[in-house]
């Protein structure tokens, strides 16, 4: 992927790691494979993107790698996805180490989400839908984006002062 990059465009600017898995399934039917196949999409991959990717911007003495983790990272909302709030929670730990790391030439951050209108979300029931809007201080999902504009933002020269910082996009989450 980052060679093709740098074939293609001569650099590498900016990175943005956007992958996600969840295993709705209850704590004591999870099973190893569960578990492994949501470390490898929402862990390894970053850390793997993030390690090749920051080799290219440290030769270039510039670059911004972005993560995409979850307010399941902060706050856990079931036991039901605690493999993936356990992976969240890490990519929020490894954005600020990869920060320190890679400073001061490439900036890391992260977005965590809360409740976006994807289709990660779109078979869930209707009543627990409705439930959780209700703890939403702007009474409703988001919309993919307004994550992206988070992201837009934290790629940006107006971010050029924020490394190792994660924003919380969740419309209020209470």
């Amino acid at each position: 992927m980052v060679e093709l990059t740098i074939k293609t465009f001569g650099k590498l600017d900016i990175l943005v790691n956007n992958a996600g898995i969840v295993f709705e399934i209850p704590f004591f039917d999870k099973t190893t494979a569960h578990w492994r196949r949501t470390i490898d999409v929402n862990l390894m991959g970053v850390f793997f993107c993030s390690k090749y990717a920051a080799i290219q911007m440290k030769k270039q003495k510039t670059g911004k790698i972005i993560n995409i983790s979850s307010t399941n990272g902060i706050d856990t909302l079931s036991p039901d996805s605690i493999d993936y709030d356990a992976t969240k929670s890490a990519v929020i730990s490894m954005t600020k180490n990869l920060a320190v790391e890679l400073a001061p030439n490439i900036a890391v951050n992260c977005v965590a989400p809360g409740w976006v209108d994807t289709e990660i979300n779109k078979n869930l029931p209707k009543n627990y839908i409705k439930e959780e809007t209700k703890k939403i201080s702007l009474n409703r999902f988001g919309k993919p984006e307004e994550i992206a504009n988070a992201v837009l933002f934290l790629a940006s020269d107006q971010a050029s002062f924020i490394t190792g910082s994660t924003l919380v996009v969740d419309g209020g989450y209470q």
